[in-house]
């Protein structure tokens, strides 16, 4: 596959030099167009040809206009990104719309590198290649326009291009054991590095091989690639808006006999006595539970929803009321802000997981996305179809790296929420707690509880289920959610 595309392509330096100046016209047009424009460009750049890479990179630096690019050259992984799931710097790195990003080397390098130092086996690199197409998929389908492009040459001119770099003072400093590396390993990486693009080149996220034994053809072949995606991008929004009406499917959750959640048992309650008995102990355990965590390097990420009143700030504060605070953060999630906005709804939450050994607590999370922001409309049906195997693969994720990851529902009756309500508003200290849009949700309770059914049915996997929790009685919710999480953890552990 790739020995096929070595052809001996050359320019010109006239040719280039006569064809260069409009084209960096052209790219920075497109860069001032696409600021306006609800989407991102990211540049996917890698190959065999690591030098080109670089020079390419920085070449693209120099056409293009700094101000609007989002780039990363991605290195081996740092301590504090080995602590986080494994995408979780690619997800950090993502340009907001408007923006034309261009990552060098990223997830496609690392997949290759595991296979070169043995660290990904056979079934390993397959698993690793699905879980690319997944994120791929994930990008695209949120509007991204992804230019994924591999550099190639063959093994004579990459060596020969190795050793002028490093005989160079000027480009000495540039050249690294990596670089040595893919010389040294370079007929056992074309066979995985051909497997790779063939797996992961789909209609939606396609490749361009390129050439790159003749600098000039490779510069004017990577400009032209991107000039040409994006202008076709930009010039079919509007058709592709129009035609984009969404695809409706069967909601499961209607078709069921009975709701999942009115099968709750709301009558379980706990004696004042007995719950602070219980309560005692098991935060006892939790204090010595997160601590061993903690120096084991055993990340916990809990995400809470329920609920207007249903008692989750209480059951979040028995959890942080005994974990050492330096171990522990948690993150209110209110509407995003204008940045958030301008990034896949996943993103903010990537943004917060936690280091090694610490807890992140969730005051409501990604669910969001198939609640709130499908029974008020904030988005298209499509869009909240299409998060609930978006949200599974980020929650695989996490449970791939090692987090203990739990996510509970906090279920009270109807009644049970006006009373609390009425309380809040009767009391000087909780009245803040109280808003119009508590009401406002209130009374479109039916739409949330078929949305909630269809978000447990759908996101409550094998490693990921949902904790629906019983929280007519405060303190019986506050002891669930304690006993499952000093569950987890010494299972863990």
């Amino acid at each position: 596959m790739l020995d096929d595309i070595v052809v001996g392509n050359e320019v010109s330096k006239d040719e280039y030099e006569r064809v260069v100046p409009a084209l960096r016209e052209e790219l920075v047009e497109l860069q001032y167009e696409l600021r306006d424009r609800g989407f991102a460009v990211l540049v996917h750049l890698v190959g065999t040809d690591s030098i080109g890479c670089e020079e390419i990179y920085d070449r693209l630096h120099v056409w293009m206009d700094a101000r609007y690019l989002r780039s990363e050259a991605f290195d081996l992984a740092s301590e504090e990104e080995r602590e986080r799931p494994l995408f979780w710097r690619y997800w950090r790195a993502l340009p907001r719309h408007g923006l034309v990003g261009i990552h060098y080397g990223a997830w496609s390098l690392a997949a290759l590198a595991g296979v070169l130092r043995k660290t990904l086996d056979e079934q390993s690199f397959d698993a690793r290649i699905e879980h690319v197409q997944r994120f791929e998929k994930t990008l695209v389908d949120d509007g991204t326009l992804l230019v994924k492009l591999w550099l190639h040459v063959p093994k004579k001119v990459f060596k020969q291009r190795l050793d002028e770099a490093a005989s160079d003072p000027a480009t000495s400093a540039f050249v690294d054991q990596r670089d040595w590396n893919i010389l040294e390993n370079y007929d056992e990486l074309i066979p995985s590095a051909e497997r790779y693009i063939s797996r992961t080149d789909t209609a939606a996220t396609p490749w361009t091989l390129i050439e790159s034994s003749d600098a000039r053809h490779r510069d004017l072949t990577v400009a032209r690639t991107i000039r040409d995606a994006l202008r076709a991008r930009l010039d079919a929004l509007d058709e592709r808006a129009s035609a984009a009406a969404p695809v409706r499917s069967e909601d499961e959750s209607r078709n069921a006999s009975a709701s999942l959640l009115s099968k709750v048992d709301l009558s379980s309650e706990l004696e004042k006595r007995e719950y602070k008995r219980r309560l005692v102990k098991l935060q006892a355990r939790l204090h010595v539970l997160s601590a061993r965590a903690a120096s084991k390097g055993v990340s916990t990420v809990l995400a809470f929803e329920g609920w207007d009143a249903a008692g989750k700030g209480g059951a979040i504060r028995r959890i942080t009321n005994v974990v050492r605070a330096r171990f522990v953060r948690v993150v209110p999630i209110a509407a995003p802000t204008e940045d958030e906005l301008a990034h896949h709804y996943l993103w903010r939450f990537w943004q917060h997981l936690p280091r090694a050994g610490r807890m992140l607590i969730f005051d409501r999370s990604w669910y969001g996305r198939v609640l709130v922001e499908r029974v008020e409309g904030y988005a298209a049906e499509a869009d909240w179809r299409r998060a609930y195997s978006e949200i599974n693969d980020f929650e695989a994720s996490l449970a791939e790296h090692d987090v203990v990851f739990l996510k509970f529902w906090l279920h009270i009756s109807e009644e049970e929420q006006l009373r609390r309500f009425k309380e809040r508003e009767a009391t000087g200290y909780k009245r803040h707690k109280i808003t119009e849009d508590d009401y406002r949700n209130r009374a479109k309770r039916a739409d949330y509880v078929t949305a909630v059914d269809e978000m447990v049915r759908r996101t409550s996997t094998d490693v990921a289920p949902w904790h629906l929790i019983a929280a007519e009685d405060k303190r019986w919710a506050r002891i669930q959610v304690l006993e499952r999480l000093c569950e987890a953890l010494d299972e863990a552990l």
